[in-house]
């Protein structure tokens, strides 16, 4: 609107003007010429040498370099601005908002106040003028002794869209290829600072099209990232500030993934793999095999990759390889139909990718027929055969256990009438169970018909057929046997209770004729018992025991005594062979007696000899023909 007032957003040097003074209009002469109800807010450029109003007061106005000195005591950064509504001025410091103190003072008119100035207070002061309707800002440079400054941002600045991005010194830059960036370089000093770039501590050179602390970096491409360098220098000294280029690059797909094959050789044969597809890739499975799904995509810096399954998170079990490139489905049974994709993203952009899983089942086909089960008549069936399948290839039948089996109805086969025929009825009982019977049934000529009715024949429609069979025939030809027993044996066996003994006899397989043959010929008949119980005046016996003799010693642990044990009939009270009485326990016949401790010594009776033993010790101190202690 205004083409007097030149946008300044920085400058190079300290302006060399006269000491005459050059105004842009004021905002009175603003008001007057021009007549408009509402405005952006504008700040006036006054361009005049700073006003050293005394030895230590400095008084200048935006767009200037003000020299800081050591007698400096005061310095006032003056700001104007025109605007409808009323424009609202703040002030920044290096690009931060100035805190005020009681060194930096915002006046009344609202410029900016530095009192006892130090090297702190060196930098690039910008004065923003802001309405409803925008903003304006100018800045001024504050050196010391004239040295080199550079206007530095500490901003991030991420491009993914725009042709054309411009940047302060000091920013990081992060675009994508085939834009135009821009770095300024605004510096201040007295005299006027040199400006040299560099990029990655190698000096550039013109075609990089340097102007007016200005670098163009046209048709940003990978090979143009790195870090750009600003150095800013004069007789009082250089400093540098230094941006930092990353040129980005969207995800794209990738036509293979090395990996993949990598992975795919070590899984094995039955392991199926896909690449996932902006249009969408299709991988057809068997149940309960494993898969492999691969992400192939591309991007600077490195793609972050999420999986996804119908839409969420994958929280089913899985694994991911090669940096979450591929995903591992162990078993496709832990899912069903649906569709995976992987979301690639980094600060360019972002790349969805899709893949549909389907996983084949197992199913019954029915196709061939059994064989029919009748050649003629009404009963003739065919059933349909089962096969089990998977993708037309046929499986074992286990597999489709789980899976209905289709109702199988039976299907007629050959119903015609049947040629005529010999029918037979079933074997009547033998006439005799050994030695030889007859067996009869009865054999007529039949014709089957289609309906299931029978219809006699003549005997020679059937034999021209076949041979008639038979209607009699031999049975039971085995010889007639029996078990024979001999008479019982004496009742003099080994007792086995109070005048209970066993007897014994012999049993023998007979023909009827008084033949013996061999025992197997009866076993089919019940065997007659060839030992039994009997009752005999030999087992009526009893154990008889005597009085115990009188113990060997008195105490100790040598006593014993001992007495007579007898097998003894109970008639002829008689000894008889002990044998006789063994159905019952034998009596004791000896026994410890005494067996009390000892204190002093005694005597043991052997036979006619008595010797004296030790009570505590146990051995014999004296022999002796005498009893009592000793």
């Amino acid at each position: 609107e205004y083409p007097f007032h030149r946008r300044v957003s920085g400058f190079t040097s300290s302006l060399r003007t006269s000491s005459a003074e050059t105004f842009i209009p004021t905002s009175a002469g603003l008001a007057n010429g021009l007549h408009r109800p509402h405005q952006k807010p504008a700040i006036l450029r006054k361009i005049s040498a700073a006003q050293q109003l005394s030895a230590s007061e400095v008084v200048t106005y935006l767009g200037q370099t003000v020299v800081l000195a050591s007698g400096t005591l005061s310095v006032l950064l003056h700001c104007e601005a025109v605007g409808n509504p009323k424009p609202t001025i703040s002030w920044a410091k290096n690009g931060e908002a100035v805190k005020y103190n009681d060194r930096l003072l915002l006046q009344p008119d609202d410029s900016l106040q530095i009192l006892a100035p130090v090297e702190a207070d060196v930098g690039f002061y910008a004065c923003n003028a802001s309405n409803a309707l925008g903003s304006d800002s100018v800045s001024i440079a504050v050196t010391l002794a004239g040295k080199p400054l550079i206007k530095a941002s500490r901003a991030t600045v991420i491009n993914t869209e725009s042709p054309a991005v411009t940047v302060d010194i000091g920013s990081v830059v992060k675009t994508i290829q085939r834009v135009n960036v821009t770095i300024n370089c605004q510096v201040a000093g007295v005299p006027e600072a040199k400006v040299t770039w560099f990029k990655n501590k190698v000096k550039l050179s013109s075609p990089h099209h340097l102007h007016d602390g200005l670098l163009l970096i046209a048709n940003v491409s990978l090979s143009d990232q790195g870090l750009y360098s600003c150095k800013a220098a004069n007789l009082h000294g250089e400093v540098t500030e230094s941006s930092q280029l990353m040129v980005l690059e969207p995800p794209r797909p990738l036509p293979y993934l090395e990996a993949l094959t990598a992975v795919l050789t070590s899984a094995g044969p039955s392991t199926r793999s896909v690449l996932t597809s902006a249009s969408g890739s299709k991988l057809t499975v068997s149940p309960g095999s494993s898969a492999l799904i691969g992400c192939a995509v591309s991007g600077h810096p490195t793609p972050n990759i999420t999986w996804f399954y119908s839409g969420e998170p994958l929280s089913l079990q899985h694994q991911l390889l090669a940096a979450g490139r591929i995903l591992q489905i162990l078993n496709v049974s832990d899912f069903t139909d649906g569709e995976f994709s992987c979301l690639a993203q980094n600060e360019a952009g972002s790349l969805k990718q899709v893949m549909s899983l389907a996983i084949q089942e197992y199913q019954w086909s029915v196709d061939k027929l059994t064989t029919c089960s009748a050649s003629c008549g009404h009963r003739g069936v065919q059933l349909p055969h089962l096969r089990c399948l998977l993708d037309g290839a046929e499986v074992n039948a286990s597999y489709c256990r789980e899976t209905p089996k289709p109702s199988l109805q039976p299907i007629a086969c050959n119903r015609r009438d049947c040629p005529s025929r010999w029918m037979v009825t079933s074997w009547s009982p033998c006439t005799r169970s050994c030695g030889g019977g007859i067996q009869m049934r009865r054999v007529t000529c039949q014709r089957l018909t289609a309906k299931g009715s029978s219809v006699p024949m003549s005997n020679e429609a059937c034999a021209q057929v076949s041979k008639r069979p038979v209607d009699t025939q031999n049975c039971n030809r085995q010889p007639c046997v029996e078990w024979v027993a001999s008479s019982w044996g004496q009742c003099n066996g080994p007792c086995i209770g109070p005048r209970l003994a066993v007897q014994h006899r012999q049993i023998f397989c007979h023909t009827k004729d008084g033949t013996s043959v061999s025992s197997d010929q009866c076993s089919s008949l019940p065997r007659p018992l060839s030992t039994q119980n009997c009752w005999t005046d030999v087992c009526g016996v009893h154990w008889r025991v005597s009085l115990w003799t009188v113990c060997t010693a008195t105490c100790g642990n040598y006593g014993f005594q001992s007495r007579r044990v007898d097998c003894m009939h109970i008639r002829t009270n008689k000894p008889v062979m002990e044998h006789h009485c063994s159905w019952r326990p034998r009596p004791a016949n000896w026994q410890r007696c005494n067996v009390a401790p000892c204190e002093d010594g005694m005597w043991l009776r052997g036979g006619h000899t008595e010797r004296c033993r030790n009570r505590k010790e146990g051995r014999v101190i004296s022999q002796k023909h005498r009893a009592g202690p000793c």
